[in-house]
């Protein structure tokens, strides 16, 4: 092997006290307040969760292998860990690894038999020895070595063992997993990409997560590492497991969920400035929505609860919602009534059980026109990005092991993004808060001015955010709606299984707002109006209504 990937000493660039600082042990991260004591129920935050054959405890505590930070390039150092304080019984599953300059954050699984009667094929084995899948020499911090479980046949390894020396480790380190409680997992992030740093020997180091997900699926995944000498991210040599306990007892009960809504909802602010404000879909319904269908001229009321709205089936184009038919309500219905809003509340299982999705819907009446950005330019648009109803939302992911709240989703628009909880702006105790862009009420961590469309170039759609006493409290202005796993303790309303879209469809003329954004650029930044379009999200263009909460594929699946 190679010795020259961490060949970071000190340069003449970094002081002794610089050097130390980059080196310094991450912080471990915990959240702002204790856990709460949350109500009794069934197998929710008992510490263990049963899969089956197996069950599985959340280890947090690590102790530090092997890292180094370099002090060449743009690349974070990385630092493998070993779980520390596994509980009598269980036995270890892989190492743990994340980016150095990160706090400590992560968990990796540990798992024992549930079962105490031998077996031919038990449901955990030792591995028959290890593959040396890389290593190399750190003239700071000595030698590293990781290794692959070399699993019995009919066996899989769950993830990697790191260890100093050239030895191969115990193979007591960790157990293998039969293969029919095991399931394919792939690459998530890049933790570490040697090419950052030298551009010969590729290596590279990527988190986990299950290859199926959704509220369906029952991957359960480990929390450890993959590692490859390719960037193909194609992984065959480790796997992740599988929750056959059809039961799912882990899952929060309703009470329990109350109980993590209270102590989590984040408080969602609305821009100063924003004219298009949430509403209760009630009071939608309240002021003079109506319903249309293909080839009538006229529109029906709709009742408060929704009840006379196409129920199931899919959006097949056939029915559509608009604003009353006399233009004189359309601006009062268009700034919406935030007194009246509220998030409605799916609840469901993610990552095989192993924790609960929180996704919290908000309703806007209507949504705004977008403001374009070129470099420093800013040009409000007058119609560009308009349509009636608007559909966003933002999910907790919390640890059915203790009920910590491990993360949080952001949905942008037609995508979105994971936030981990040490990221997280928390503005009352455990509760974080959630900015919506104005006008179209995008949803994002924190307060800023974000471009949907080149961010590189600086030219795109502008999503900005502030916090403003516009603001609606999630952990008290909710409504469950949907618990699928629960079975009928929670009663849908009507409007949720309305499949088609809430708005009428619009089809902008933007060429010519467009041409006079460009007319007025300098010269050194004009585009071809078709270049230029090319740099924008396409639901600029052709605003459809949206559809609602349940017709969304992350409804069943996992967030985009």
């Amino acid at each position: 092997m190679s010795a020259g990937l961490w060949e970071c000493c000190k340069s003449s660039c970094f002081d002794d006290f610089e050097f130390e600082e980059l080196l310094r042990e991450p912080e471990p991260f915990s959240l702002p307040q204790p856990l709460p004591q949350w109500p009794k129920g069934k197998a929710f935050a008992t510490g263990n969760i049963s899969l089956g054959e197996l069950e599985v405890v959340q280890i947090t505590k690590f102790d530090k292998i092997w890292g180094c930070t370099p002090l060449l390039g743009s690349a974070s150092g990385v630092t493998f860990y070993r779980p520390s304080g596994v509980p009598a019984g269980y036995c270890s599953l892989g190492h743990y690894c994340q980016p150095s300059d990160q706090k400590l954050r992560g968990y990796v699984l540990a798992a024992k038999c549930t079962s105490s009667e031998k077996s031919s094929s038990p449901a955990l084995e030792k591995p028959l020895g290890y593959t040396l899948a890389w290593s190399e020499d750190t003239r700071r911090d000595g030698s590293g070595y990781i290794w692959l479980p070399n699993a019995p046949q009919g066996y899989k390894a769950m993830g990697f063992v790191v260890t100093t020396k050239s030895g191969q480790p115990d193979v007591e380190e960790v157990r293998c997993v039969r293969g029919d409680l095991t399931a394919s997992c792939e690459v998530d992030e890049v933790i570490f990409d040697r090419k950052a740093i030298f551009s010969s020997g590729k290596f590279y180091v990527w988190s986990t997560r299950a290859c199926e997900r959704g509220m369906l699926s029952r991957s359960v995944p480990v929390g450890t590492f993959y590692c490859s000498r390719d960037d193909s991210g194609e992984v065959s040599s480790i796997a992740c497991l599988r929750n056959v306990d059809a039961s799912l007892d882990a899952m929060p009960d309703l009470e329990q969920v109350h109980a993590l809504i209270h102590h989590y909802g984040p408080t969602l602010y609305f821009h100063p400035d924003e004219a298009y404000l949430p509403s209760s879909v009630s009071w939608f319904f309240n002021n003079g929505s109506l319903l249309y269908k293909e080839g009538m001229d006229k529109g029906v009321e709709i009742d408060p609860r929704g009840s006379i709205l196409p129920s199931g089936g899919w959006n097949d184009g056939e029915f559509w919602l608009d604003l009353p038919s006399e233009e004189k309500w359309h601006e009062f219905v268009k700034s919406g009534s935030i007194e009246t809003a509220e998030l409605y509340v799916h609840v469901k299982p993610a990552s095989g059980g192993s924790f609960t999705d929180i996704a919290m819907w908000i309703f806007c009446p209507f949504n705004g026109p977008a403001t374009i950005q070129v470099a420093s330019f800013s040009f409000p648009l007058s119609a560009i990005g308009e349509h009636v109803s608007d559909w966003e939302h933002y999910t907790l992911r919390v640890s059915n092991f203790n009920g910590e709240l491990w993360s949080v989703y952001y949905s942008e628009h037609s995508g979105g993004r994971w936030v981990d909880a040490s990221e997280l702006e928390f503005v009352d105790g455990n509760k974080a808060a959630v900015y919506a862009s104005r006008n179209g009420h995008a949803s994002f961590p924190h307060e800023g001015c974000y471009i949907q469309g080149s961010s590189t170039l600086g030219i795109g759609a502008t999503n900005e955010c502030a916090k403003s006493d516009y603001a609606v409290d999630s952990s008290s202005r909710y409504r469950v709606v949907a618990a699928e796993y629960l079975g009928d303790v929670v009663v849908e309303p009507a409007w949720l299984q309305y499949m088609r879209e809430w708005g009428p469809t619009v089809v902008y003329s933007s060429g010519s707002e467009l041409e006079k954004i460009l007319n007025n650029l300098p010269f050194f930044l004009r585009f071809s109006v078709e270049s230029f379009v090319e740099l924008f999200p396409t639901e600029l263009y052709g605003e459809e209504g949206p559809t609602g909460p349940k017709e969304k594929d992350n409804w069943l699946g996992d967030e985009r």
